[in-house]
Formats: structure tokens, sequence, C-alpha cells
């Protein structure tokens, strides 16, 4: 990979973009007692982002781009799972010990920002991680695969961020994969840290919220 990368040969980021615009969405509309950081932390993660990823479309050195863009959203990938976590915990620590704080409503909507906030976050990491990265696995120069999809005997398939983004929900709904196969270690670990926010949220903070509602 060469300082000359032609733009038209990257992924188009607009797939993120409007991922993460979603993320800071979800990030907001979280009770702030159950949001482990002030809204405007989001705001600023976001605008990194968006910055990284403009930079790499239309400015030059594109290696130098990919790997801030790659830096960034990776951290930014750990920090809403972390959020997710934090807010999980506190949702679960209402039910527990505080039953009447939080009405059925804000449990609904907190844990489906939680689940949906667990989901994107993933999908941003899985499509760093894989292979190194997008732009080395159209290049074919990626180290091991972590995760092996059905259209590989496709010439010239690559996944791109859909692609993980559907990984990534089928492993928050199903709890496994459907058409698509954890190769290492790190894959399969971070498949089982998603599935495990994912039914803790729908099992324990989604259910006590369907049964407020109902009561």
């Amino acid at each position: 990979m060469s300082g000359s990368l032609e733009a038209g040969r990257l992924e188009p980021r607009w797939p993120v973009s409007l991922a993460i615009f979603i993320l800071l969405i979800l990030v907001t509309v979280l009770p702030d007692h159950y949001r482990p950081l002030p809204s405007w932390v989001a705001f600023v993660v976001a605008a990194i982002a968006w910055l990284s990823m403009f930079a790499l479309t239309f400015g030059g050195n594109k290696v130098r781009w990919l790997w801030i863009e790659g830096v960034v959203l990776k951290a930014i990938a750990g920090y809403l799972i972390l959020v997710a976590e934090v807010s999980l915990v506190a949702l679960i620590g209402d039910i527990a010990h505080r039953p009447t704080k939080a009405t059925g409503l804000e449990l609904l909507t907190s844990s489906a920002a939680i689940w949906a906030c667990n989901v994107l976050a993933f999908s941003l990491l899985y499509w760093q991680l894989d292979g190194g990265g997008p732009v080395r696995r159209l290049q074919c120069k990626g180290g091991r695969a972590d995760w092996l999809f059905v259209q590989p005997g496709t010439p010239g398939w690559q996944p791109v961020f859909v692609d993980y983004f559907f990984l990534a929900f089928s492993t928050a709904t199903a709890f496994s994969t459907t058409d698509t196969i954890p190769l290492t270690p790190k894959a399969k670990l971070l498949m089982m840290l998603e599935a495990s926010i994912s039914m803790i949220t729908l099992v324990v903070v989604a259910s006590r919220a369907i049964n407020v509602l109902g009561s």
C-alpha cells in the first residue's frame, strides 16, 4: 500500500458515516443517569470520526489517513462497547435495587438503544479488524482472515461494512453466525462478548420493561 493509493479504490465510507450518525443519536437519547459520560462527548467522538473519513476521501497521503481512520474507529468502537456495558450495569442495578426508579418506557427505550449501540459498535470493530482492515483486504495483503464468508469463490468479491453489520446483527439476534464462520480466537471472543451483552439486554432489561408496561 502506498501513499498514492487512489480514492476510487477505497470502499465508500457513507454507510460507516450513517452508522456513526445513528450511534450518536442512540448515545444521546440514553437518560443521563444511564450514560457514563456527558452527551457532548458523543458529538466530539462523531466529529473526529467524520473528519478522519473526510480527510481520507478527499485529502492526500492515503496511507497516513487510513492509519488515522483505523485508530479512530477502533477507539470509537471500544468507547461505544464500554458505554453499552456501563449503561447495562446501571439498568440492572436499578431493576435489582430500585425497581420503581425507571418507568417501563424508559427501560424499554434504554434497552433498545443499548442493543442497537452494541450491534453498530461491533460492526465497526469487525470491519476494522478482519484481515488487517478494509484496504488490506481489498489489496489481498492482509494477515489471516478472522471470518470466513460464503462468497470468497465469487471473483473480485471482498466483504464491505454492510457484511460486517449483518454479522454483528446476526450475532446479537441469533447469538450465533448465520453465513459467516469465525476462524480465530479473537473473532470468537469478540462474538461471545457481543452475544453476551445482547442476551443480558434482551433477557433482563427488555423483558422487565415489558412486564412493567403490561402491569
